[in-house]
């Protein structure tokens, strides 16, 4: 066997691992092809997708309260958060550049996906929250504040970040 299919085999393996365990804890699942795994939304969980600097900032005001929320990134540079099913993607955010709910049947790529540019991987796994999904307002909200502060941050350089920032509680 060649390293090239001895890697392919390894690699099948891990994914076919990640399908199960996902599976295992109610996180719908499909595998379209040899390299890649898809989370369904709409039943179990919604995914909140942002780009890495409002997910950074939501991560922080996440950590503030003590609580672990699973996250995925993608090398592209989008984090990507699972969220309970069924909520409304504010006004604040419909607008906002590269923030989407996924929900009602669409599939995200989920860890460990290989893509053109790398590897989608956890930034936090959902092993060390035991596969619980936070409640969706919570960090909808913490999305909110984040893209608020960016606007804010952008438009008064120096500016620090506001007090409400870092109150966020509803995980």
């Amino acid at each position: 066997m060649s390293g090239w299919d001895s890697y392919r085999a390894v690699y099948g393996a891990e994914l076919r691992a990640a399908a199960r365990e996902f599976s295992d804890h109610g996180w719908m699942v499909i595998v379209p092809d040899a390299t890649t795994l898809k989370l369904v939304t709409g039943t179990a969980l919604d995914i909140l997708e942002v780009p890495a600097a409002v997910g950074r900032l939501m991560c922080a005001q996440v950590r503030d309260t003590g609580a672990v929320v699973p996250i995925g990134a993608t090398p592209t540079g989008t984090w990507w958060f699972p969220v309970s099913a069924g909520a409304m993607l504010p006004v604040e955010l419909r607008n906002a550049d590269g923030i989407v709910l996924h929900a009602g049947g669409a599939t995200v790529l989920a860890p460990p996906s290989a893509v053109p540019d790398g590897w989608v991987h956890w930034r936090v796994a959902p092993a060390l929250c035991g596969y619980q999904v936070p409640a969706a307002e919570g960090l909808l909200h913490a999305a909110v504040d984040a893209v608020r502060w960016r606007a804010d941050h952008e438009t008064h350089p120096g500016a620090q970040r506001p007090a409400g920032v870092g109150a966020w509680s509803r995980v």
